[in-house]
């Protein structure tokens, strides 16, 4: 059940900032990105604008202006590249029309050609000449609004607005005259400054539309394993604060096969858990439902369905290790092997509490007698467990644990006789330690997907229990794999 993508964490700055009407779909998942997750994917935004920004070349630029006592001198710069672009300082901020990006006192580096040619009355040639300059661009701010609407589950990007600022460039030219140095500043400042911020205001345009076409490739649902996936379509509207961003999805689990209405669960009203301790960039709250929707489709797969052969103590499994208990077994089938036939009768039912996490497991259990190549059914044990879990963070999957806490057996139907259910105790504890619950939770601890994108792991994670409601508090942390992912 390895994570794989649900959503972009830069994804998280861009939550819809339109209509907050109130919708009557449920999300199971709930997260919360704080202020500093916002400043760390607003870093990650600003270095992905840097690399896009670096090298970036500009329009050529030519003009014929007029300087006295020499005439009409033509000038044509050409090969402007912005090659270099430093950011001293940015900021990120949620608001009621959209979510606002800043770079302020940043710097850039450009690199250009430059030539020139003249003539005059007087001389009847042709004077010209050539060189490169460097240019260097101080005071340079860029800022962006986005907004992010909910699309029938999917999300949208879109740029409100995109401004870029330059308040003043240097020129040192490499050959030429001073005169010619005097004439570029005067009559190209402008125009080089216009270009330069153009070219950004185009760049960041662009960089928006490749971001909704990315957003736009993600699915809707995580496969999980041949039999369950995760619906991760989005889910209301955002909620928005001056430090924060939150949003839901849906969050159930489905069959992989077919698109299942899960209508019928119902999340039980809370009030919000926060996150004790230095603050973390993310929080994932989920809901009970989210365990029982998956519960129930195991149960309904068919999943939940093995035979025992083999048991640490194999005395177990031979009607000699019941001579004592159920005489008329080994009566019948003396020295016979046995199987285990389990099944559980209804899903599990999970029930999260500020103290515990208990799962109720209902199970029957047949006996099986291996009889001259002929498997016998000959009774039907109903085993109630009750289990406490513990969960944890590995890498990025939600992974489980549970204990046993205690069991009730009864006797169902039985071909050999009645059966004295307290002798059968110690039997069963023998077998649920050691056989039952290690099956489980080498299962368990695979774990299943938290919302996290390939790319990014969770890191330092803690987990927090209230009513109903597991919350995992992580701060976030770029994988090597990050700008693969992005760049492939």
């Amino acid at each position: 059940m390895a994570a794989t993508t649900l959503f972009v964490l830069v994804a998280l700055l861009f939550v819809p900032v339109h209509a907050q009407s109130q919708s009557s779909e449920e999300g199971f998942i709930s997260a919360v990105i704080s202020q500093k997750g916002l400043d760390f994917s607003k870093d990650i935004l600003v270095d992905l604008a840097i690399t896009s920004l670096a090298p970036l070349s500009l329009p050529q630029i030519q003009k014929t202006v007029k300087i006295p006592l020499v005439g009409n001198v033509h000038i044509v710069l050409s090969n402007i590249t912005i090659y270099r672009v430093d950011v001293s300082a940015s900021e990120v901020k949620p608001g009621d029309t959209g979510i606002t990006i800043v770079a302020s006192g940043a710097t850039a580096n450009l690199s250009m050609n430059w030539y020139y040619s003249y003539g005059t009355w007087f001389i009847p040639i042709v004077v010209s000449d050539k060189g490169h300059a460097s240019i260097q661009v101080e005071g340079l701010e860029v800022g962006l609004t986005l907004g992010l609407e909910n699309q029938e589950g999917t999300l949208e990007l879109s740029l409100m607005e995109c401004s870029c600022f330059v308040k003043e460039i240097s020129i040192d030219l490499d050959g030429g005259a001073s005169w010619l140095y005097q004439g570029l500043v005067d009559f190209f400042e402008g125009q080089i400054t216009s270009s330069v911020e153009n070219a950004i205001t185009k760049n960041m345009k662009e960089g928006v539309l490749k971001l909704d076409s990315l957003f736009n490739t993600f699915p809707k649902e995580i496969p999980v394993d041949e039999i369950a996936a995760l619906n991760i379509a989005f889910v209301n509207d955002p909620m928005l604060t001056d430090s924060s961003i939150g949003f839901e999805i849906d969050g159930l689990f489905v069959a992989a096969d077919k698109a299942v209405n899960h209508g019928y669960y119902h999340k039980i009203s809370k009030s919000s858990v926060s996150c004790k301790g230095p603050p973390k960039m993310l929080e994932i709250s989920i809901d009970e439902a989210v365990f029982n929707s998956a519960s129930d489709i195991y149960f309904n797969g068919d999943f939940m369905h093995w035979t025992v052969d083999k048991v640490p103590d194999q005395y177990i499994l031979n009607t000699a290790g019941w001579k004592y208990i159920v005489p008329q077994l080994y009566k019948k089938y003396p020295d016979k092997d046995m199987n285990l036939n389990i099944s559980l009768s209804s899903p599990p039912l999970i029930m999260i509490s500020p103290d515990n996490i208990n799962a109720t497991i209902y199970s029957d259990m047949i006996l099986d007698v291996l009889d001259d190549n002929k498997t016998i059914p000959v009774a039907c044990i109903s085993v109630v467990i009750s289990t406490s879990a513990s969960v944890e963070v590995i890498r990025n999957n939600l992974a489980g644990n549970v204990g046993l806490n205690d069991f009730t057996l009864t006797l169902k139907w039985s071909k050999v006789g009645n059966f004295h259910m307290h002798l059968i105790q110690s039997v069963m504890w023998i077998f649920l330690k050691t056989v039952f619950l290690p099956y489980v939770n080498l299962h368990l601890k695979k774990g299943f997907p938290l919302p996290i994108i390939r790319g990014f792991n969770l890191q330092n994670a803690k987990i927090l229990c209230t009513n109903s409601l597991i919350t995992v508090c992580s701060d976030v942390a770029l994988a090597d794999s990050f700008y693969n992912y992005l760049f492939p």
